[in-house]
């Protein structure tokens, strides 16, 4: 049956009627369900804009030396330090309602589905620089609903919590430009040697078309379709008055330079160091492995890159490549403690394995200032004396023994001073001083000294027989140098995160740990290590470099069968040098025996040409006084050698050398008594003379 029109417009009226209703239920579902979103992002917060980038190292005056080496070349450069016209060639051909939309392009939205439908596949894209963003941070680049609801949440999420400039910022930092450069900074190295600030407006122009298609527009892999690419990027701009007619025509006439290069670090400055810092970064720090490859940190060291090239230098000139030897160089401000430089070995990329801070070996009688500085402490002066002569000790209540050498079986056969001892590296006077203070009394001073590898109380360790890392050796040194302040080795100096914030400044002062008196009567007596002779004839052990050395030096050799050391320094640097087969083979080959004292003199002189020599300034509470060397007594006129020495005052000795007298006793000649009587540490060190 027909329907009458009047009931025909009722049933449409109740038709419309009820489309109209579901239509407003389904926008307000609609409303809600976007209101929501937009309330759910807003209590989200922003999302965290950290992106991988590359780590980077800075000498002390601010070179960069090394970087994270992952396959990928990442540095952020703020706006500022990033071209105006690629700033605006990015902006033109990506994104030209960068300014004025919310995030998304709704008319180019819009236009890609009817593009896309017309050629039935998928030809036009439609991302707003936002929403490639989103996808850089936080997103893979598959084709999923998923991947693109994420996007555009994220995208919601940016738009609501950053401004146009850090949306910018960011974009620019994290796209890719191909071979392995992401980001304005790392892509304007590559193509063109040169800052992102710096780019022209041809180069701009090409690099700008480049994250479209970076395998078919990289102007190294087809410069044709890279040229076409740039005259789209030129249109673009002119499209947004960013350039006229004829800076088109004249960017397109300029020659480009390319260079095809990563080129932040053209080579890796000091390896070892480096490595040295890696490690300080997670001990000290306490960084994960991915924060220190990828966190774009930029960690300023303590590299004086003028040491390190002296230090690589004369190491590489001293051992022939031929010789199996290996070797480590460690330099260090004693009053900072920081690492001026290192030398893990004689080349990295045959051994990475750093000799200065992982190999334990024997320090030999680099020791002894350590030993000595605590005998200062007992009583001892640079005066005191003990006999020098073969000598075996027995211990543990007579069931152990031990006999010591000196070096080729020479001995004084009499009475030598600690001084002497020092100069002349004796070991019957070492172990006799240690046997005195008790075994312990080393390990202790040791562990004030800085050095934690593992010491047996045993006589021996007076000579070096326990296994110390190179790099706490020359700390112990710095201890002594800046007059008994407790310094450790710093290799950074600041470290700052990606976003410039800085995460750590090394501003620890040293504290006083030793008596600086004693630190200093200790130093004059290391410098007696360099004197020509002892007594006119006897050579002592840094003859053999001292005539190379032009300025004030204290320090100490030191060797076993199987490891040469050398380790001394001035006011305001020490260094340590360390030689010696990794697998313990003995040093044999008498040139081979002579590479640390070499090599150290030879850095030294090098380290510090130029500058001011200094003098090892006295403390407060010292007194200089001319001693006969070889007795340690005030020196008369006819003493044939005399030497300036000092001593805590109150310890200075007060008798004159009575052995070269000529013509009777002069007034201030010690008595017959006086000169018979025996010193309080020998009656206790009676068994062993």
């Amino acid at each position: 049956m027909e329907l009458i029109p009047s009931e025909r417009f009722k049933r449409t009226t109740k038709y419309v009627r009820a489309f109209i209703i579901l239509a407003a239920i389904g926008l307000t579902i609609l409303f809600v369900l976007l209101l929501s979103l937009l309330i759910y992002a807003k209590i989200l917060g922003p999302p965290p804009l950290v992106v991988p980038q590359s780590t980077l190292y800075y000498s002390d005056d601010g070179n960069v030396i090394g970087e994270t080496d992952n396959g990928q070349k990442r540095y952020w450069a703020g706006m500022e330090s990033i071209s105006p016209q690629l700033i605006k060639a990015t902006v033109a051909v990506e994104d030209r309602q960068f300014y004025t939309h919310y995030g998304f392009d709704i008319k180019r939205i819009g236009g890609a589905i009817l593009a896309d439908i017309k050629a039935m596949s998928k030809v036009q894209g439609a991302s707003t620089i936002t929403q490639q963003y989103a996808r850089n941070l936080f997103l893979g680049h598959d084709k999923t609903w998923s991947r693109k609801l994420n996007e555009a949440f994220y995208t919601i999420r940016l738009e609501m919590n950053y401004s146009k400039k850090e949306i910018l910022e960011g974009y620019l930092n994290t796209i890719y430009y191909g071979h392995g450069a992401y980001g304005a900074q790392a892509a304007s190295q590559y193509y063109f040697g040169k800052d992102a600030k710096d780019l022209t407006l041809p180069e701009a122009s090409m690099l700008a078309g480049i994250p479209k298609g970076p395998s078919n527009y990289s102007p190294l892999d087809n410069f044709e379709k890279a040229k076409s690419r740039q005259k789209v990027v030129l249109q673009s701009m002119k499209s947004k008055n960013y350039v006229s007619e004829k800076d088109i025509a004249e960017a397109l006439r300029t020659s480009l330079t390319l260079k095809g290069e990563h080129g932040t670090v053209t080579k890796k400055t000091a390896p070892y160091f480096q490595d040295a810092v890696k490690q300080a970064l997670k001990s000290q720090l306490h960084l994960d492995d991915r924060t220190i490859e990828l966190g774009g940190l930029k960690v300023y060291t303590t590299l004086d890159e003028t040491q390190q090239d002296a230090a690589e230098e004369v190491l590489s000139n001293t051992i022939p490549k031929s010789s199996g030897i290996q070797a480590s160089i460690v330099a260090m401000d004693p009053d900072s403690g920081e690492v001026r430089a290192l030398v893990g070995g004689k080349d990295y990329s045959e051994s990475p394995f750093n000799r200065a801070t992982q190999a334990v070996r024997q320090p030999g009688s680099t020791m002894k200032p350590l030993l000595y500085y605590s005998a200062l402490e007992n009583g001892f002066t640079p005066s005191t004396t003990l006999k020098s002569e073969t000598t075996t000790f027995s211990f543990d209540d007579g069931h152990s023994s031990y006999t010591p050498h000196n070096y080729n079986h020479q001995y004084a056969e009499g009475e030598i001073t600690m001084a002497q001892a020092i100069a002349l590296s004796d070991n019957i006077f070492a172990v006799k001083t240690h046997l005195f203070l008790g075994e312990q009394s080393l390990v202790d001073t040791a562990r004030r000294f800085g050095i934690t590898a593992k010491m047996d109380a045993v006589p021996s360790l007076a000579l070096g027989t326990s296994g110390v890392r190179a790099i706490e050796m020359v700390n112990a040194y710095s201890i002594l140098a800046n007059g008994g302040k407790k310094v450790e080795p710093v290799f950074i100096k600041k470290v700052e995160n990606q976003k410039g914030e800085v995460i750590f400044d090394e501003k620890e002062k040293p504290k006083q740990i030793l008596d600086k008196d004693k630190a200093f009567v200790m130093t004059q007596m290391l410098t007696g290590v360099f004197d020509e002779t002892l007594n006119g004839y006897t050579k002592v052990t840094g003859s053999t470099i001292s005539s190379q050395l032009t300025r004030p030096y204290a320090g100490k050799s030191g060797s076993t069968p199987t490891d040469s050391w050398m380790i001394g320094y001035t006011p305001e640097l020490v260094a340590g040098v360390w030689t010696g087969y990794d697998q313990g083979k003995k040093i044999e080959i008498p040139a081979e025996k002579g590479y640390a004292k070499k090599i150290w003199a030879s850095y030294m002189e090098k380290g510090l040409k130029g500058k001011p020599a200094k003098s090892f300034k006295e403390t407060e509470n010292v007194i200089g006084v001319n001693v006969n060397p070889v007795s340690g007594k005030l020196a008369t006129k006819d003493c044939p050698v005399s030497r300036m020495t000092y001593y805590v005052k109150g310890t200075e000795p007060v008798e004159y050398c009575a052995e070269h007298f000529k013509g009777g006793n002069p007034k201030h000649a010690p008595k017959e008594e006086e000169l018979k009587k025996a010193p309080w540490y020998k009656k206790i060190l009676k068994p062993w003379g």
